[in-house]
């Protein structure tokens, strides 16, 4: 019965995705964050499912600020492959550490998201201690979006959009193109939320199976490219009512079977990520009771302003805030 709903709501979503796609795609993000929802224990999963429409609408949020915030797109990625050969001992996990060895603008030219991740985390936990529910909601919707993402295989690579390797779209196909034709049949009944003992290194491990996994999206593509004919790879077919150029549906559906269930497999460990992260934030604040919390924080002035921007994160970044800074 989950398992149907779920699929209900991901075949609806998909009039959502933009036909450029970001990250896992709109519908994607949204997904993701909703289903985390059902993997909390009875003491979180009243408050967060009664927010879940929130959650799930500002799944996206950090994707519609990358082209206003300049510090904003780096967040999303980390190209892992400019830092040696697995397992990348060259870059410090600390992030003061990491700017002491590569300097902060190189660091940011080639992703900073484990180290954004854990500023995220220490920011969600102080908001469950001070009872901020805006905060509390607006940073579990965003970390949801940026752990996503840090399972994105080519948000790990250099290579992202196959622009060294003749690929290029392969990004928008492996994580927009493939859920958005194929979501509806995967299974999201997964295991419930566990505690973390360490975060950061839960994500830097999330990003190492990324970034192992990169050279096999880009592979595989490559062969099946040369193993059919050239003209079979794109074609004009109809999406959000209009009819667009994109991967064709029988070349989509041949990538998807090479990939043999990667695509739903990181989704799925992207779910029950984001899930976990929660938890464990509530947990490290003391677990204090979410039933007392304000039932209803966003006034309509609020939803404007925390809709458009977050206008808080808006201003460090202007002031030149560093990454770890609180």
């Amino acid at each position: 019965m989950i398992k149907t709903l779920l699929s209900c709501f991901f075949a609806s979503a998909l009039c959502l995705l933009p036909a450029g796609g970001h990250s896992w795609g709109f519908a994607a993000h949204r997904l993701i964050n909703r289903c985390a929802v059902f993997l909390l224990p009875p003491a979180m999963i009243g408050f967060y499912k009664r927010h879940i429409d929130w959650l799930t609408d500002h799944a996206v949020d950090p994707d519609k600020r990358r082209y206003a915030i300049a510090d904003e797109g780096p967040r999303h990625f980390l190209d892992l492959d400019r830092y040696g050969p697995p397992p990348h001992r060259q870059l410090p996990r600390d992030w003061k550490a990491a700017v002491q060895a590569f300097g902060e603008d190189s660091l940011k030219r080639y992703g900073i998201l484990p180290w954004w991740v854990d500023r995220m985390q220490w920011r969600l936990t102080k908001a469950f201690q001070e009872m901020d529910t805006r905060s509390i909601l607006q940073l579990s919707a965003e970390i949801g979006h940026y752990l996503s993402d840090g399972h994105v295989p080519l948000h790990a690579c250099s290579n992202h959009n196959g622009q060294f390797t003749q690929q290029q779209g392969i990004h928008a196909f492996w994580e927009s193109r493939i859920p958005e034709r194929h979501g509806s049949q995967y299974d999201f009944v997964i295991p419930k939320a566990h505690y973390l003992t360490n975060p950061a290194d839960y994500c830097w491990k999330r990003l190492f199976e990324s970034a192992a996994a990169a050279d096999s999206v880009l592979r595989i593509e490559k062969e099946l490219s040369q193993s059919l004919p050239a003209d079979s790879r794109y074609a004009y077919e109809p999406r959000n009512g209009i009819v667009i150029r994109q991967y064709a549906a029988r070349y989509t559906d041949a990538y998807h079977q090479r990939l043999g269930g990667m695509v739903e497999r990181r989704m799925r460990q992207s779910i029950h990520t984001v899930a976990s992260f929660w938890y464990t934030a509530w947990v490290d604040a003391g677990q204090p009771r979410l039933d007392t919390f304000t039932a209803n924080p966003f006034t309509t002035a609020d939803r404007a302003d925390w809709d458009s921007l977050d206008l808080r994160w808006r201003r460090d970044a202007l002031r030149g805030r560093s990454c770890d800074a609180p």
